[in-house]
């Protein structure tokens, strides 16, 4: 596994030509940031060693290398879910990759179903804190002392000063922003009303089937985390409706400038 990270590591370092300030990956209908990209080069995930395909509608599958914000990205255009059939270590693969090129700033970006009964759909969230409740750990198994320690500490695992930046950001804008704890579980069903009021009552205000497996990796190799959400249907009792990922997208889509705005003078200030 090391070997092969070092090796996608320099494949795609080589093709960059040039150090990278931070990389993103973008969630179900997420992938509008990608516009605001000055992109240098694309590289389909078919085409770098070792790397999975994105099997789902909403994630284009490709590797975008790029400015931003006067820096230098890497964005993926599509994650890998568990769902999907991958293992953790093949679902979190790329945020080692990143890691190994020398990249320290991880942003993350998802579309999830809301809890809180404060939260509407559409809402931006910014995460403040995780729950796991995917039925593998992507720590699992031998730990590799060179990418990170055995037991890592999970306390500050969304960095507070991007956090403040981003409500800062948010308020000179005028968008309403909010902050939250997600809870990610494996998929792909949507929540039944029982699983959304249980997660509820743990302390979750945001539900979604990623994210966490690749802050855990992140900040296992001690990487900066920042994550934003939004909220794309709502598990409240009383305001449940069937939902298809085909809306989530399409609500995704419709609040996806405002989180891009965020991330783009996030970055700005790095």
């Amino acid at each position: 596994m090391l070997e092969k990270i070092k090796a996608t590591a320099t494949f795609i370092n080589e093709k960059a030509k040039r150090p990278i300030d931070a990389a993103i990956i973008l969630g179900s209908g997420l992938g509008g940031l990608v516009k605001e990209i000055e992109i240098e080069l694309t590289i389909p995930y078919c085409e770098i060693p070792d790397f999975p395909l994105s099997t789902i509608d909403g994630h284009s599958g490709n590797l975008i290398i790029g400015r931003l914000g006067g820096k230098t990205v890497l964005a993926m255009q599509g994650r890998f879910h568990y769902y999907e059939g991958y293992s953790m270590k093949e679902v979190t693969f790329p945020v080692r990759v990143m890691k190994m090129m020398g990249i320290n700033t991880l942003f993350v970006s998802n579309a999830s179903g809301g809890l809180n009964p404060d939260y509407k759909v559409g809402d931006i969230v910014i995460i403040t804190d995780h729950i796991n409740f995917f039925p593998e750990h992507p720590l699992r198994g031998k730990n590799m002392e060179e990418l990170g320690p055995r037991f890592p500490d999970m306390s500050k695992s969304y960095d507070l000063h991007l956090r403040n930046k981003a409500k800062a950001i948010a308020l000179k804008k005028g968008i309403n922003v909010r902050e939250g704890v997600y809870v990610g579980v494996s998929g792909p069903t949507f929540e039944t009303p029982a699983e959304y009021l249980m997660f509820r009552h743990l302390g979750a205000d945001v539900v979604g089937m990623s994210t966490v497996p690749e802050v855990i990796v992140a900040r296992h190799m001690d990487m900066t985390v920042f994550g934003i959400s939004i909220v794309t249907d709502s598990g409240v009792p009383g305001q449940i409706v069937e939902i298809s990922h085909e809306e989530v997208q399409e609500v995704a889509m419709k609040a996806e400038p405002h989180m891009t705005l965020i991330m783009k003078e996030l970055i700005e200030g790095l």
